[in-house]
C-alpha cells in the first residue's frame, strides 16, 4: 500500500469523479484509476463503485475513507516535523476562515502573536466543503465555519466559538432607516436580495423562516443574486428600494452613505465554530481553543 494509493482514493471519494480528482492531481486520469484499482485489488475489496453516469463509495469505501485520511495525515505532520528542524522555521497555523469574522479574527490572531511570537498564522479562504476536507485530511489545522453539522464529519470536533448576528441592510432614506431596530414583519411589503441558498444554506434558511413566522413570504427583489457584498449594498442604496442581511462585523467596516444597517428584533443570528480533527493536541491549537 502506497500514500500515492492513498492520497489518490481519498481524492476520488471526495470528488465522485475520476475525472475532476485528476485535475485535483494534476496528472492524468487513467494513471488514478489504475493506482485505485491497485489499492483494492491489495486490499481485496471494493471501494468504488463505478457506472457509466456516477461513481460511489461502496460499503468498504465508506469504512476505509477516515482511516486513509488518518494515515495521510500522519504521513504530512512527519514531512512538516522533520522539514521545520532541518530548516529551522517557525511553526506554522493553517487556518481555514470565513468572511464576517471582523475584529473578532483580529483579537484571535492578536492572541496567538502575543503568546507564541514565533508562530506563523496562514488565513485559508476556500469552501465549507473544501474546508472540512483539509481539516480531516491534515492540510488545515483547523477552520471556522457557520452553522456546522456534526454528523457531516464524524471525524472532527467542533468547537463553540460565538453567535454572529446578524443586521437588516436598508436604503438610507426609507423610512424603516429612523427606527432603532427593525422586526421581520416591518420588512414585508419590500423585496428581499438575498445570495442563492446554495451558496449559503443556513443564511438563506435563518432568513425565510424569521419571514414565516412574522406571516409573510419575502418579495424577491428584481436583481440577479449574485453579486459581492458592495454590489449588493450599491443595489439597495440606488435602485428600488429593498432589504438585505449583513453580517453585523462586516456592517461595522462598510461605509455607504446610501445604505443603513439595523439590528433585527428580535435579533437573528448564526453559530459559528472552530473545527479540528478530534484527537489533534498541538499547543497552539490548545492556546486557540482557549481564545475562542
Amino acid at each position: 500500500m502506497e500514500l500515492r494509493q492513498l492520497r489518490y482514493f481519498v481524492t476520488v471519494a471526495e470528488e465522485l469523479h475520476f475525472g475532476r480528482a485528476a485535475e485535483r492531481l494534476h496528472i492524468a486520469q487513467p494513471a488514478v484509476s489504475q493506482q485505485v484499482q491497485r489499492l483494492e485489488r491489495e486490499l481485496k475489496v471494493q471501494l468504488l463503485d463505478r457506472s457509466p453516469r456516477r461513481v460511489r463509495l461502496t460499503e468498504a469505501g465508506q469504512r476505509f475513507l477516515p482511516a486513509a485520511r488518518t494515515v495521510l495525515a500522519a504521513a504530512e505532520q512527519a514531512r512538516a516535523a522533520v522539514a521545520e528542524l532541518a530548516e529551522g522555521r517557525a511553526e506554522v497555523l493553517r487556518l481555514g476562515t470565513i468572511t464576517g469574522l471582523g475584529e473578532r479574527l483580529d483579537a484571535i490572531l492578536d492572541g496567538l502573536s502575543d503568546r507564541l511570537p514565533r508562530l506563523q498564522v496562514e488565513l485559508v479562504s476556500l469552501t465549507v466543503r473544501e474546508r472540512l476536507a483539509q481539516v480531516s485530511d491534515g492540510r488545515l489545522d483547523a477552520a471556522f465555519l457557520r452553522s456546522p453539522s456534526p454528523q457531516q464529519s464524524p471525524e472532527l470536533e467542533f468547537l463553540p466559538a460565538w453567535d454572529d448576528p446578524l443586521v437588516v441592510a436598508l436604503p438610507a432614506r426609507h423610512p424603516l432607516a429612523r427606527q432603532d431596530s427593525v422586526a421581520p414583519a416591518d420588512l414585508a411589503a419590500l423585496p428581499l436580495r438575498l445570495t442563492e441558498r446554495r451558496n449559503h444554506p443556513a443564511l438563506v434558511d435563518l432568513v425565510l423562516t424569521a419571514c414565516q413566522r412574522a406571516g409573510f413570504e419575502p418579495i424577491p427583489a428584481q436583481t440577479s443574486a449574485s453579486g459581492t457584498l458592495q454590489d449588493i449594498l450599491a443595489a439597495i442604496g440606488t435602485a428600488t428600494p429593498m432589504w438585505s442581511v449583513v453580517y453585523a462585523a462586516n456592517a461595522r467596516q462598510m461605509q455607504n452613505s446610501r445604505v443603513v444597517f439595523r439590528p433585527f428584533a428580535p435579533g437573528l443570528s448564526l453559530p459559528i465554530a472552530l473545527a479540528v480533527r478530534k484527537g489533534a493536541a498541538a499547543p497552539y491549537l490548545n492556546l486557540l481553543r482557549s481564545l475562542l
